[in-house]
This record gives structure tokens, sequence and C-alpha cells, in this order.
């Protein structure tokens, strides 16, 4: 049995959003708080010019002989997967295939595909001939990523809405600690999709613009899609999944508590974890979806769970909100900061809004464009419908 206490490394990652492929596209763009890169769909809900944050241009195709999968889900994720393709080879020659694991988030998996084949139905009587049931199914993502790499490790798949990617991360963490694993590929990825747009947007919570959190303005989230992987092995350098806190209040299915109770039990329990105390936390990545039930709760949550918050941003103005792979995202960001200091400084992620601060919320204080702070560790939230709430902790590992 391997000893629990030993690190947890999220020793590569990669991303794919709206803001580019890969770091070298994606870390600058973040800095520069660059809201360039949205777009207007006009297909996903009836009669509605909708705001989104989309990944652009070809997507890598899913191989020939992993053809049931073949989903723009799946793809997403592969996008993300072959930018650390070579350190999940090396880790399956180092360990072998069963002591590799595979967790990934989700929550539309290939729904946009299964849309697709069943207008096809409508019109023609017949399913898409490309269409599988296996890339609509949940555990469909995972078993994927396994057969893609060859891993016979333990495979499955979360889905608990929006805490989904940070929770694949905590689970990896787990896998690794009990000595299941060796090594674990985890991340998350959410594609748009026209149910989930249309959920959303029944629910009066997407915004015509896009997304403006903790300002007095704030009208709703903007939908995004993207794909974060890692790769977590027991090594004690690099980017450390230092803490962990969850919650989960049930409170409601789609709203949250509006107390924040959850939410702050989360940041209680991640710092807990990490055996640090609230100033010891140089960044907060805000769950900040823009709508005003999320920032009037998450904000003063915030504030009971630190005293005197650390700068702090939303980047879902960035990168719109990606759903289930928004904690794992968001996590990647943070991992980005920890990886690219400069002159022994983190460069903050900017919070991008109208700068109309809500006055009424507790009061956070939001990075601006070009804002530095001491190298240490950083938080990020993400809290999910039903009260799925999970906090990170990441930290710089020894040198």
């Amino acid at each position: 049995m391997t000893d629990a206490s030993a690190g947890c490394a999220l020793s590569a990652m990669g991303m794919v959003n709206a803001l580019g492929r890969g770091a070298d596209e994606i870390w600058p763009r973040l800095l520069a708080g660059d809201q360039s890169h949205f777009c207007v769909r006009e297909d996903l809900v009836p009669g509605r010019s909708l705001l989104v944050a989309e990944v652009s241009g070809s997507l890598p195709p899913v191989p020939k002989g992993l053809s049931a999968y073949a989903c723009r889900n799946n793809s997403l994720l592969l996008a993300a997967l072959e930018q650390i393709e070579t350190e999940i080879s090396e880790a399956r020659r180092a360990f072998g295939s069963g002591r590799l694991g595979v967790v990934i988030g989700t929550s539309t998996c290939g729904v946009s595909d299964a849309e697709a084949a069943i207008r096809e139905q409508l019109e023609t009587g017949r399913l898409a001939p490309a269409f599988d049931y296996a890339q609509l199914e949940f555990g469909g993502a995972a078993s994927f990523v396994a057969e893609l790499f060859g891993i016979s490790g333990p495979v499955y798949t979360i889905s608990t809405a929006c805490s989904s990617g940070a929770r694949a991360l905590v689970s990896a963490r787990s896998l690794l600690a009990l000595g299941v694993c060796d090594a674990v590929v985890c991340g998350a990825a959410d594609s748009l999709c026209g149910l989930t747009t249309n959920g959303f947007s029944r629910l009066q919570v997407i915004s015509d613009r896009i997304t403006n959190p903790c300002s007095v303005n704030r009208d709703g989230l903007t939908l995004g899609e993207g794909s974060v992987a890692f790769l977590a092995t027991r090594a004690n350098g690099g980017v450390q999944l230092r803490g962990i806190g969850e919650s989960s209040e049930a409170h409601h299915m789609s709203a949250p508590d509006p107390k924040g109770a959850g939410a702050e039990w989360a940041m209680r329990q991640a710092l807990l974890d990490a055996d640090l105390e609230p100033e010891e936390i140089a960044y907060l990545n805000l769950h900040g979806t823009g709508t005003p039930l999320n920032d009037a709760m998450e904000c003063p949550a915030v504030v009971r769970a630190f005293g005197s918050p650390p700068p702090s941003s939303s980047t879902k103005p960035l990168v719109g909100h990606t759903l289930g792979a928004a904690g794992g995202m968001e996590a990647g960001f943070c991992w980005l900061m920890l990886g690219n200091t400069r002159g022994g400084e983190l460069l903050l992620p900017p919070h991008c809004y109208d700068g109309q601060v809500d006055a009424a919320l507790a009061e956070v204080p939001l990075a601006s464009k070009g804002m530095r702070a001491r190298v240490a560790p950083v938080m990020t939230n993400s809290f999910g419908f039903g009260g799925n709430n999970c906090t990170l902790v990441l930290a710089p590992g020894a040198s």
C-alpha cells in the first residue's frame, strides 16, 4: 500500500477552448483578457441568437478503430490528449497498463451528435449511420481514452454537473493515494448542444452578451465548450493538487443555497486538507457564472471563508461556462499560472466585466489586467446543480 501522504502532481496538461489550443495560444490570451473569440449561433435555441464560446476550426478525428466513440465531445477530448500523448505513453511503459487509470468529467458527452442523428431519423426514418450509443453514454468518454491508450486500470466517468471536471481530479488523487494506480489520465470535456442550451434558456439564466460576473448589471451566463486533460502521478515536483474540499448541500435542483453554506464548507475543507491558512492563498479562481444567484451566494461565502480574500477573478468571461469541463478547465488555468511565473511572481488572469461592481455583494478584490502576486498556492471553485460543490488548491511542488 502506498503512503497516502505522497504527492499528487499534475505532471502534464493539454487544453482546448475558445481561446485556442495548447498553452502557447491560451496562456497569453488569458492574461490579456481576450474576449474576441465568442461567436453567435442561430441553431441552438429556436428563435434566439445565442452568443457562445465555441472552439473554432477542425478537430482531430477519432481513429477508425474507435469509430463507435466518434463524436464532437470525444474529438475535443482528443485534441487535449494529443498534447500530452508522449507523457501518457511514457507512464504506460514505466508502470504497465494495469497501473494506469482514467477518470473523465462531462455533462453533455455526445448529445450534439445524438441530436443530429435524431434529426436525420425524423427526416429519413433512420438514424444517422455514424451514430453509436457509445457516443451518448456518460461512460463512453473514459472508455474512449482507455482504449485509445491501452489502459486497463480503473476507468470511469464522473458527471456532477459543473463540478464534474474538478471531481475527476479529486478521484485521480484518491486512486494514487490508495495505491490503486501509479498514474491517472484525468480531465473533462463538454461540447455545445441544443439540449443544454435550451435548458439554460428556459431557466432564464443565459445572457444576450458576454457574461458579466460581480457587476450590478449581470444578467446571466454565457455557454462555452472545451476540454482539458492531465496526467496525474505520485511525484513530489511540478504542480501539486494539494487540497480538496467537497460538499453536497442538495438545496435545489438548479439554484444554489442562497447562504452559500456548501460553497463555504468546500473552501474551508480544501484549506484544511492542504494544511494552509486562508492568508497563504495567493489567488482565487471564482466559479463566477455571472448569474444573479451564483454571485450573490459565492461572494459572501468567499469572505466568510477567507476573512480578507486574495485577488480573485472569474475566467468564464473569456472561455464561457464550459459546464462539466469548467472545474478541470479552471484548474488548468491555475496550472498555467504556477508553471509560468515571471520574476518570482504569479501573473493573474484579469476579471473581465463592465467595472460596475454590485455594492450589494460582499467585497471580493477582483484582479485587474497586469496584476501579479507572490508565488504561493492558488484555489479554484466549482459549484454545480444539485449543490455539488468542489474546491481545489494547487501549489508549486518541491524543486
